[in-house]
């Protein structure tokens, strides 16, 4: 039945049409997903780039043990689909837990936000070790000349001109979890996408029902950018002066 809807040559914008009480009606249902996708998109990232960062400390270490815990991970992390970790995370954590006698269900909105930061943070890392990298190293040098410590001069010299560096891929990353959470909809979570699915069995439209839903992912990516883009002024601003 649904087949023979998809494939029919007549248009259904009425099912999205604001003007009518049913079209509202799915509007409104279709737009109530827009802050579970960004809770989710907002807390992975903010995981994504503490973890991230901690993942490329070692990577920058004189040692060659740390440097091959930061491979070991970035290597297996980035290997990884993002689809069957999802589903690792929420149907095999649990039973790890339990065979260590813990009780800790993983619901689907944690259970999308701890799949997306773990296979975001082995590319931040990444990016935070080219970013450190690309600083001259005599910055450093001249740091611990005044007194500062190794971490002293990471913190309070080295950091903040790699992070005005690495703002724009940082900003493609949480791009790309904003886009990568529409897999939260495969294990039951109430975001876009599965809302947009949800409504095209009851109303089969899938056309009318997914263009919208591009939409709404274009205007989230597109406040996203005009976000970052307002943040590289603010933090470019010394040195356009």
């Amino acid at each position: 039945m649904l087949t023979g809807c998809a494939s029919s040559s007549t248009w259904g914008w009425y099912v999205i049409d604001p003007t009518t009480a049913s079209g509202w009606t799915n509007v409104k249902f279709l737009v109530g997903g827009m802050w579970a996708t960004i809770l989710v998109s907002v807390i992975a990232a903010a995981i994504s780039i503490t973890l991230g960062l901690l993942v490329a400390l070692p990577g920058l270490s004189d040692k060659w043990g740390w440097r091959a815990v930061n491979r070991v991970y970035v290597e297996f992390i980035r290997a990884i689909p993002l689809l069957p970790m999802l589903f690792w995370v929420f149907y095999g954590l649990p039973i790890i837990f339990r065979s260590m006698g813990l009780n800790i269900p993983i619901d689907p909105f944690w259970g999308a936000i701890i799949t997306l930061a773990i296979s975001d943070s082995a590319f931040t890392a990444e990016i935070y070790r080219a970013g450190i990298q690309s600083i001259a190293r005599g910055q450093t040098e001249a740091a611990q000349t005044i007194g500062l410590s190794r971490w002293q001069s990471m913190r309070y010299v080295i950091l903040p001109q790699a992070i005005r560096r690495i703002l724009p891929p940082l900003a493609n990353q949480f791009i790309y979890i904003v886009k990568m959470s529409a897999f939260a909809s495969v294990i039951g979570m109430q975001e876009l996408t599965r809302r947009a699915n949800e409504l095209v069995v009851t109303e089969y439209r899938p056309l009318e029902i997914y263009t919208l839903l591009i939409f709404e992912y274009l205007v989230l990516v597109l406040v996203i950018s005009a976000g970052v883009r307002w943040l590289e002024r603010r933090m470019g601003a010394d040195e356009r002066g």
